[in-house]
């Protein structure tokens, strides 16, 4: 026996179908939700939903498993059957994480959840503590980012299923690396998306740069609001996610007297207590309003923290001059900038923005710093660039070791991307599969034409609908004890290492952090208590004050020393001093 639900508020007739029947569902009650009790249905059925007078049988909005792709039969899943062996776990605080953002496609050349978890001892041993994958619902086509999952509730097949996350998350609770999740709640993916044949999950009324925005607010938003609340308490209650990362929250039109994300982390924090266990929600927001991740009670959405553009884009473009004046770089690159972000949390706080011709933002320097993540490289921002290079690639690695010092000595949560710890030769590129040639066609000549708007040759821009652009993406793992590969790898360890020691390092409290600089000799040195990071971000040797006798912990490449009251930096270079030196080895 199974009892058949969907939402189809102005529906006249719904059925369910399974093999050559249709069964008749009641309704609409006074939510818009039909029902109906199949007797022969259970786990393993395949079925769908017949609106009207429409003889297609279509996917269930909420359909837990799409075993044919995301246009095929939705099929019953049980969420209980899976031997779960993580009894007792619970998640290290995120205050105190290194995160690890990886593709579950592109992470091995087999590209399954299986596979991954061949590799986590790896991560295990460079300290790594969360797993952050990229979204896993399920989307059309063979490979993609994911971030057009068209049926929500489903986990891909082309990364493994249902059962295939389950063992990855598993096995990661089992080796003590906590497990985070990306989803998409302001949009839906273009293709192989029906829920607009059953509700109004999309409203007209406001537009998002995928169109129509998800209907938080207007008639029937109560159910969609559901949708997607449900949506993430399944992804932590029946796969035993330990976080979310909500993508561009910032897309979210809500005026409700609650919003979506208020809502959200209220029935959070209710599973977390009915489980037993930390449960986390890390937003991706380009607001700089730190009500996103302030309390409700004072006013807030209450995320537990959200990614760090402003310190990203700030690292950037000290590194590397490309971006000068271009897009949203065109409000950093200047080191006055990234002691801000590093001091203030924001760089924009209620400052005026070139890119955006207004002011945006508002102080957030009240609030810890674990409630930002810090890094240099995410799928963002390597895979946004027209080649997918990486930072090593962009400004050698002499200064993409002075930057993830910066990342692992920052007051902020620190993340990198798979990769980035050994200087992986492969980029990142963007790469999808659509089905329809015209929107295929429309997807490799628009990112032609955004590219050639900062003067690359059009034929220079891999085709992101050739199988050959993911191919290219996969790591090569058989690469990081080699060469550059593993001094990066060796150099990412002991930052690792030493993040995770240090009681400086993990100091969360607001105004800590002492930040000068040098602008004409691009110099820069913070101090969190007990520990001094001096960088060197030019061509040329420096002599800096020696800040208190402090002892190098370690550099990034010889010939920094410590002669007579001064640090000697070479070029592109960083020194850690560390008075915790005794107790953190060497």
């Amino acid at each position: 026996m199974q009892e058949f639900k969907v939402w189809a508020p102005s529906a006249q007739k719904i059925g369910v179908k399974i093999g050559d029947a249709t069964y008749p569902m009641s309704g609409p009650d006074e939510h818009g939700w039909w029902t109906a009790s199949v007797e022969q249905a259970g786990p393993g059925t395949d079925y769908g939903f017949v609106l009207g007078d429409d003889p297609k049988a279509w996917p269930d909005p909420r359909s837990e498993w799409q075993p044919d792709g995301v246009h095929g039969l939705s099929r019953l899943y049980d969420q209980t059957t899976f031997a779960w062996s993580d009894r007792g776990w619970d998640a290290m605080a995120l205050a105190r994480a290194v995160i690890y953002e990886l593709h579950v496609g592109t992470f091995t050349p087999q590209g399954t959840f299986d596979s991954a978890i061949e590799r986590l001892e790896y991560l295990v041993e460079l300290g790594i503590t969360h797993v952050e994958l990229m979204p896993v619902a399920a989307f059309p086509g063979g490979y993609g980012w994911g971030y057009d999952g068209a049926s929500l509730f489903a986990v891909t097949e082309q990364y493994g299923g249902s059962d295939g996350l389950k063992r990855l998350v598993d096995a990661c609770h089992v080796r003590g690396l906590a497990v985070l999740l990306d989803v998409v709640y302001n949009h839906f993916g273009p293709v192989g998306n029906y829920s607009g044949k059953y509700g109004p999950y999309i409203t007209e009324r406001h537009h998002t740069p995928w169109g129509g925005a998800i209907n938080f607010e207007g008639e029937g938003s109560d159910e969609v609001r559901r949708f997607f609340c449900d949506n993430a308490l399944m992804w932590m209650r029946d796969y035993h996610i330990d976080g979310l990362r909500l993508d561009a929250v910032h897309e979210y039109i809500d005026r409700s007297a609650v919003h979506f994300m208020e809502q959200l982390s209220s029935e959070v924090k209710t599973l977390s207590k009915e489980l037993g266990r930390r449960l986390v929600l890390i937003a991706e927001s380009d607001l700089n309003d730190p009500r996103v991740v302030m309390p409700a009670k004072d006013g807030g959405y209450g995320m537990d923290a959200q990614w760090s553009d402003d310190f990203h884009h700030a690292l950037f473009t000290v590194l590397s001059s490309e971006g000068e004046g271009k897009g949203y770089y065109s409000d950093f690159g200047t080191f006055e900038k990234l002691a801000k972000a590093l001091t203030k949390n924001f760089a924009q706080d209620g400052s005026y923005s070139k890119y955006r011709r207004r002011s945006h933002g508002r102080p957030a320097d009240d609030l810890s710093p674990h409630h930002f993540l810090g890094y240099i490289q995410n799928h963002d921002q390597v895979g946004n660039r027209a080649v997918g290079d990486r930072v090593d690639q962009t400004v050698g690695i002499d200064l993409a070791k002075v930057a993830a010092a910066l990342v692992f000595t920052a007051p902020f949560i620190p993340m990198i991307f798979q990769g980035e710890e050994f200087a992986a030769s492969t980029p990142f590129l963007y790469f999808a599969d659509h089905e329809d040639p015209e929107m295929a066609k429309a997807v490799k000549n628009g990112r032609r034409s955004e590219f050639a708007a900062f003067g690359w040759d059009p034929e220079e821009i891999p085709d992101p609908e050739d199988v050959e652009t993911f191919r290219r993406s996969k790591l090569k793992w058989d690469e990081i004890y080699e060469g550059r590969h593993e001094e990066m790898l060796d150099w990412y360890r002991r930052l690792i290492e030493l993040r995770r020691g240090s009681v400086s390092l993990n100091d969360g409290s607001p105004g800590h952090v002492k930040v000068r600089f040098d602008e004409r000799g691009r110099l820069l040195v913070m101090e969190r208590g007990a520990m001094a990071v001096m960088c060197n971000f030019g061509s040329q040797l420096a002599e800096l004050a020696h800040p208190r006798d402090l002892p190098l912990l370690f550099a990034s490449r010889p010939g920094v020393e410590i002669i007579e009251g001064s640090v000697i930096l070479p070029a592109e270079s960083v020194a850690i001093l560390s008075g915790e030196q005794s107790r953190l080895g060497s």
